[in-house]
């Protein structure tokens, strides 16, 4: 690793565990949403009122209740059709992990770009996690696609420090290795810090322990699986990993041999859930 790099992990570990670093917030809109799906009696016109306030949000909504993967036999171009079609639940969790988006943007160009690459990364992982979900367990996609987007919100804080610190910006080699080695521990601390369930928060601290083996499937299996599908191919260090040596193929029930993509309705619905994902 190189100097620079170590120094500026060294720095960011010990803001972390001096409680220095500042972690982002979430976005207004989402902390509404959030509060509105903490109330038990909460109705549709409600949630849609919270929602409306952000056209952006709103569009993408109803943008995903009209994907190809959900699509009912006429088109909802209504807020509140579009929740109830989706569930109270379904709508709070898309319209939490859509909201961060916001927060993926930086004033310098090469900070931005970065930004948009991560989203763009994390938008395509949830795509599959959804999938991934639907087809090869019991558990909620709705909440497998909120744990892909947000698997890597801790290298939001990095981008902001990297922001600030000429330096980094022009070492991207160092940029990216201390994202790597990082961005996990400060994911989950962001995500405790918004008191996300554990379920999910558990997800940027555990994904890429590629040994892990949980007693039964669960989140962080779905986001790890599609993490290495979606490097599938490439020369990214990612995709030299012996899939048929990582338990979660196995609690998914699928064949390590072969990538997802090689089935057409799968990589058919895994486009569809890319696309309705993507602004």
């Amino acid at each position: 690793m190189s100097k620079l790099a170590e120094k500026v992990q060294q720095e960011l570990i010990q803001a972390i565990e001096n409680d220095e670093l500042v972690l982002p917030t979430l976005p207004e809109v989402a902390l509404k949403v959030r509060e509105a799906a903490e109330n038990p009696d909460i109705s549709i016109p409600n949630l849609a009122k919270v929602i409306g306030n952000d056209a952006a949000l709103t569009a993408r909504i109803i943008k995903v209740v009209n994907s190809p993967l959900l699509r009912t036999n006429r088109e909802i171009t209504d807020l509140q059709m579009a929740i109830s079609r989706l569930g109270i639940n379904y709508t709070c969790n898309l319209a939490t992990g859509l909201a961060m988006e916001q927060m993926f943007q930086a004033t310098s160009d090469v900070i931005d770009r970065k930004m948009r690459e991560v989203w763009n990364k994390s938008t395509e992982i949830a795509g599959i996690c959804h999938v991934l979900c639907r087809h090869y367990t019991r558990l909620m996609p709705d909440q497998a696609t909120l744990a892909g987007l947000v698997h890597q919100i801790g290298i939001l804080p990095i981008l902001t420090y990297a922001e600030e610190h000429n330096e980094l910006m022009t070492d991207s080699i160092s940029l990216n290795h201390v994202i790597e080695k990082i961005h996990p521990i400060i994911g989950e601390k962001i995500l405790r810090a918004w008191e996300f369930p554990d379920l999910i928060a558990q997800i940027p601290g555990q994904y890429l322990d590629f040994t892990r083996n949980s007693e039964k499937v669960d989140y962080v299996d779905i986001v790890q699986v599609a993490t290495l599908q979606s490097y599938h191919g490439t020369q990214h260090p990612y995709a030299q990993v012996d899939w048929s040596q990582v338990p979660a193929f196995a609690k998914l029930g699928l064949d390590p041999n072969q990538s997802l993509h090689e089935d057409e309705d799968l990589s058919a619905a895994m486009e569809a859930a890319m696309g309705m994902l993507q602004g």
